[in-house]
C-alpha cells in the first residue's frame, strides 16, 4: 500500500484556494482576540459534519444490510465484501489518503504539515467510512469523526490565511469537535485531544479545544437529542469484595489489550508491503472474512456495536457468548483494519471491553452469587479498562467511563482495572498502537506517552556547591577578586540587600582595582549590575539553558528563604547532567 507519507507530501503546504482578494482578512481584526470565536465556529461546523455523518452511515446500514437489528445472512455474506471492493477502488483511485482511523493523520498534520488536511481527505473520509461502517466492516465512526473535524478547521484556516501557528493549533480544536460529537462526550474528548494529539497544553489552547468541543455537542444533541449514547440502568454501590474481581478484570483486559495490538502489527506490515494489485482485494477479503463471522452466528461483531454494548449491559447473554464475542471482534477489527479500510478503532475497543467486563461479571455471578454485582458496573468498567491497555490514553478511558455513565459511585473499580490493565499493557508491549502505525507509515511523530513517562531533569539534579564565589557583600573589592581567583568560577555571587542577587565578572572587579577602588565593598560594587536570573532547585533544567548564554553562572535559592543559595548551575554542570542522563537511559 502506498504510506502515508507518500500521499500527504505530494500535498502542498498551503494550497491556493480562489482569488487573494476574496479571501477574509481574519489577521487583521486580530487572530488572538477573535480565536475563542473561531472555536465555537468550529465547533457548530463540525457538529454538522458529524451529524451528516451518523445519518451517512446508519442510512448505509439500513440500504445495504436492512432495518432489522439482526440482518439477513445472505446480504451479511455478500454485502461486506463487495462493499470492500468498491472502497479499494475509492482509496486508490479518488481518496488515497483516506485510510485508518484519522488519529495519526490528525498528529501529521499538528507536527509535519503546519495544520494542513486536505478537504479530499474529509470528503473521502466522510464517504468511506459511511459506506465501511454501513456495511459491516468492524470499525467505528469515532476517530474518523475526530480527522474530519480536524479537517474542516484546517480548511477554515486556510480560508482565513491564519498564521502558521493559529493554523497548527486548529487540526486539535477541530480534532476535539468531531470527536465529542462523535461520542456525545465533550469531557473526554478535550482529554483525549490533549492527553493523545497536542501532548501538552496553555490556557488559550485548552479554552479553544473546550470551546469547540462543547459547541459541537451542543449541536449534535440539537439536531439528534440529548439521549446519552448508552441506556445505563441503575448502578448500585460497588461491594468491596468486588475490588478482587474488578482487578481481575484489568488483568483480562491488559492481557486482551497486548494480543489485540501485537496482532494488527504482525498482519498490518506484510500487508502494507503486499504488491500494489492485492489493494483491490484485501478490503474486499477483509469483508469476507467479517461476513463469515456474521454469516456463521455472530453478526453483533459487525459495524460499531452500540446496540449490542448496550444489551450486554442490559444482561442479555451468557458469559460464554459474552467472551466469544470479545474474541470474534478482536479478530475482524483486525482484519478490517490492517486491510486498509478507513475507520475507527474506538468502538471496537468499547465493544470488546463491555463483553469483557460482563463476562468478568457473569462469572463472578455464578461462582460469588453473594456479592451480587452490576453486570452493566463490569461491561462499563470493561470499557475503561479496554480503552486504557489498547489506546493507552489512561486519564481520558477513567473519565470516559464516569462521563458515560454519570455515576461517580463506581470511580474505584474503574481507576483499579484501568491501571491494572494500563500497566500489564505497558510491560508487554512497549510501544503503543498509534506510535506503532505511525512508524509503520513511515512517520516520526512524537510518542506522548514516552515523553510522559520520561523522567525530568531539574535543576537540584545539576546544581552543585559554589567555589568560594559566594559573598554576603561586605567584603572589599580587592578580597572579592582575590577569591574569584582562587575559586575559578565565572562570577561572584554577590547578594546584595533589598535588590536580590548580582553576578561580578573578573573584568569588573579589576577594573575598579585598576582605579584605586578596591576598598569598596562587593555589595556597592554590585549595586550597578544587572540582577542574576534566580533558579529554583524544582526548576526544569530546560529553564537554565535560556539564561545561561548570558550569565555563565546561575545561582540556586531556596523558595522559602530567597537569602539562602542552594547552589550554583554553570554551562559545564548542565551538558555533564544531560550526559550522565544519556548515558543511564542507554545502559
Amino acid at each position: 500500500m502506498n504510506s502515508l507519507p507518500e500521499t500527504l507530501k505530494a500535498t502542498p503546504s498551503i494550497p491556493a484556494s480562489g482569488p487573494r482578494r476574496r479571501r477574509l482578512r481574519f489577521h487583521r481584526l486580530g487572530e488572538e482576540q477573535l480565536f475563542p470565536l473561531l472555536a465555537i465556529f468550529i465547533g457548530v461546523l463540525s457538529g454538522l459534519a458529524v451529524v451528516c455523518f451518523r445519518i451517512a452511515y446508519e442510512s448505509t446500514r439500513w440500504a445495504l444490510l436492512g432495518s432489522a437489528l439482526l440482518p439477513p445472512r445472505s446480504r451479511v455474506l455478500v454485502v461486506p465484501a463487495l462493499a470492500g471492493i468498491a472502497i479499494a477502488v475509492l482509496l486508490i483511485h479518488v481518496f488515497p489518503t483516506t485510510r485508518g482511523s484519522g488519529v495519526n493523520q490528525t498528529k501529521a498534520a499538528l507536527y509535519i504539515y503546519n495544520g494542513y488536511i486536505s478537504f479530499r481527505t474529509v470528503v473521502g473520509k466522510f464517504i468511506g467510512c459511511a459506506l465501511a461502517i454501513g456495511s459491516g466492516q468492524s470499525l467505528g465512526p469515532e476517530d474518523p469523526s475526530l480527522q474530519i473535524g480536524a479537517g474542516i478547521a484546517s480548511a477554515l484556516g486556510r480560508r482565513l490565511e491564519l498564521s502558521r501557528d493559529k493554523m497548527r493549533l486548529l487540526a486539535p480544536v477541530g480534532a476535539a469537535a468531531g470527536l465529542a460529537a462523535a461520542f456525545n462526550a465533550p469531557v473526554s474528548a478535550v482529554l483525549f485531544v490533549i492527553e493523545e494529539v497536542i501532548g501538552r497544553w496553555s490556557a488559550g489552547v485548552l479554552g479553544a479545544v473546550v470551546l469547540s468541543a462543547v459547541a459541537s455537542v451542543v449541536v449534535e444533541r440539537w439536531f439528534l437529542g440529548a439521549a446519552p449514547l448508552f441506556r445505563i440502568p441503575p448502578l448500585p454501590a460497588p461491594n468491596p469484595e468486588e475490588l478482587a474481581a474488578y482487578a481481575v478484570l484489568g488483568v483480562a483486559g491488559g492481557i486482551a489489550s497486548v494480543v489485540f495490538v501485537k496482532m494488527i502489527a504482525w498482519l498490518r506490515a506484510p500487508l502494507k508491503s503486499a504488491p500494489r494489485w492485492t489493494q483491490y482485494l484485501q478490503p474486499g477479503l477483509a469483508g469476507l472474512l467479517v461476513g463469515l463471522i456474521g454469516y456463521f452466528g455472530y453478526p453483533q461483531v459487525m459495524g460499531a456495536g452500540y446496540v449490542f454494548m448496550d444489551q450486554a449491559m442490559h444482561d442479555q447473554y451468557g458469559w460464554r457468548m459474552l467472551g466469544i464475542l470479545a474474541g470474534l471482534k478482536i479478530l475482524a477489527t483486525t482484519i478490517s483494519f490492517v486491510s486498509g479500510v478507513p475507520g475507527g478503532m474506538f468502538a471496537p475497543t468499547l465493544f470488546i471491553g463491555a463483553m469483557l467486563g460482563g463476562a468478568v461479571g457473569e462469572l463472578e455471578r455464578h461462582f460469588l452469587p453473594h456479592l451480587a454485582g452490576s453486570i452493566a458496573a463490569y461491561a462499563l468498567v470493561g470499557m475503561g479498562t479496554l480503552f486504557a491497555g489498547f489506546i493507552r490514553a489512561p486519564l481520558t478511558s477513567v473519565f470516559m467511563v464516569l462521563e458515560v455513565s454519570g455515576d461517580y459511585s463506581i470511580v474505584v473499580p474503574v481507576i483499579l482495572s484501568n491501571t491494572i490493565a494500563y500497566v500489564i499493557s505497558r510491560s508487554l508491549q512497549r510501544t503503543p498502537l498509534f506510535d506503532l502505525l505511525s512508524r509503520q507509515s513511515g512517520l516520526d511523530l512524537p510518542s506522548l506517552e514516552e515523553l510522559r513517562e520520561e523522567a525530568v531533569l531539574r535543576v537540584e539534579d545539576a546544581m552543585r556547591p559554589p567555589r568560594l564565589a559566594l559573598s554576603e557583600g561586605k567584603e572589599p573589592v580587592s578580597e572579592g577578586l582575590q577569591r574569584l581567583d582562587r575559586s575559578l568560577e565565572p562570577l561572584l555571587v554577590v547578594h546584595v540587600e533589598g535588590a536580590g542577587w548580582r553576578g561580578l565578572k573578573r573584568e569588573v572587579l579589576a577594573g575598579l582595582a585598576d582605579q584605586g577602588r578596591g576598598s569598596l565593598t562587593l555589595a556597592e560594587a554590585a549595586a550597578g549590575e544587572f540582577s542574576l536570573p534566580v533558579l529554583h532547585p524544582d526548576h526544569p533544567l530546560d529553564t537554565a539553558l535560556r539564561h545561561i548564554y548570558d550569565w555563565p553562572l546561575l545561582p540556586v535559592v531556596h523558595r522559602a528563604n530567597p537569602r539562602q543559595l542552594e547552589g550554583v548551575l554553570t554551562l559545564s554542570d548542565i551538558l555533564n547532567t544531560y550526559r550522565r542522563s544519556r548515558a543511564q537511559s542507554e545502559v
